[in-house]
């Protein structure tokens, strides 16, 4: 059910006419509906909510000339629940782009139903899969596994000394698709995991996990993991003594994730991510990271500035003159854009992003450093 979070410059009236779905295009002088569907709730709800965060961020401050009206609406952690508030948002607002779940197993029940709609899909999902459907309305802002997993591995291997890794990776679409990338990558990097082992997301005890990663003789882990479990599997490796060197997915990036662990027990640990507002210091960064403190009293993320960074984008397009759905999608897969965290640009199959960073903790903060950078990994920009 869509939530009162907030609406922008709509006024009631317009925001009634959208509601009542009265126009299918809309009059030059109208707000342009956008929905937010995100999963607030659940084992992905420190994600979700960075994402409705970025999204409500940019969508409160359209550029000049442009009107939008917002709802937002919880997709929990099921499919079928996304779904539904896919098919009422298209029923109800009409909208010319939708953020949608950073869980891939969402997008890959919306992705079709959108796609017969023809309303873009705004998301940081990182499931790869998601962009090599053929669905020409899928708009992925954060770097697909096929990118960070290239900096978490050659990082993990060429600037740690990983021999002999292991990995732990989610049983969900995340899981297995960052598995499968990081599998791939170590082997044209010449090396191969000792263990490869998926675990469940409510799993709570890593423990005997991390007792086969040990029998198997692993230097370092590999985590591919959601927020609480990497939270978990790093406190207890460390409450276990474990030597080897850890390098976690972008999960562990959050501030939301690194609140969960004692700054020793992070000691160098390191992570992938698109960008870490919270540890650059340019000043258009450090303005966003003051106006989502203001706004939402809380750190922001990479999740946060990727979503933000795609909604400023699809703000673009309708500031350029795109009024429809349709056109929306045609100028976000034809045209470059210059967000905070990177240069954006459709790949041809809806990968706008193409950079990664990795991020490391020195055991006094949970605010990490920039440890080095993988600009252009795919070649695409």
């Amino acid at each position: 059910m869509p939530l009162p979070f907030a609406r922008s410059l709509a006024s009631l009236g317009a925001a009634a006419a959208i509601l009542a779905g009265a126009a299918q295009t809309a009059r030059a002088d109208d707000p342009l509906a956008v929905s937010v569907l995100v999963p607030i709730t659940g084992f992905l709800a420190l994600e979700g909510t960075a994402q409705r965060n970025g999204a409500v961020l940019a969508l409160d401050n359209p550029p000049d000339g442009v009107a939008v009206a917002y709802d937002v609406a919880d997709t929990a952690t099921s499919p079928e629940v996304a779904v539904t508030a896919l098919r009422r948002a298209l029923d109800r607002q009409n909208p010319v782009a939708i953020a949608a779940p950073i869980f891939g197993t969402q997008m890959l029940a919306m992705a079709p139903i959108a796609d017969r709609a023809d309303v873009p899909l705004i998301t940081v999902s990182g499931t790869a899969k998601l962009t090599e459907l053929g669905y020409d309305v899928v708009f992925r802002f954060f770097p697909t596994d096929a990118v960070v997993k290239v900096a978490q591995a050659r990082y993990a291997v060429e600037e740690l000394g990983m021999e002999k890794p292991a990995i732990l990776y989610q049983t969900t679409a995340y899981g297995q698709s960052g598995h499968a990338e990081l599998v791939r990558v170590l082997a044209e990097l010449g090396v191969e995991p000792v263990l490869e082992e998926a675990v469940d997301p409510g799993v709570k005890d890593f423990v005997p996990a991390l007792e086969r990663v040990a029998a198997a003789g692993a230097d370092g882990i590999l985590l591919q993991l959601h927020s609480g479990p990497t939270a978990l599997a790093v406190r207890q490796a460390h409450e276990r003594g474990f030597a080897g060197k850890i390098v976690a997915g972008s999960a562990l990036h959050q501030p939301t994730t690194a609140a969960l662990v004692e700054p020793a027990a992070l000691a160098g640990v390191c992570a992938e991510s698109a960008s870490s507002p919270i540890s650059e210091s340019t000043p258009e960064i450090a303005a966003f990271a003051k106006a989502y403190r203001a706004r939402f009293q809380a750190e922001p993320d990479a999740f946060a500035l990727a979503q933000y960074d795609g909604m400023n984008m699809v703000l673009a397009a309708l500031a350029d003159g795109a009024r429809t759905a349709s056109q929306v999608r045609d100028w976000l897969a034809g045209h470059r854009y210059q967000g905070l965290a990177m240069e954006y640009v459709s790949d041809g199959t809806g990968n706008m992003a193409h950079d990664a960073i990795i991020l490391c903790y020195d055991g006094q903060t949970r605010v990490p450093s920039v440890k080095k950078r993988y600009d252009n990994v795919d070649g695409i920009r």
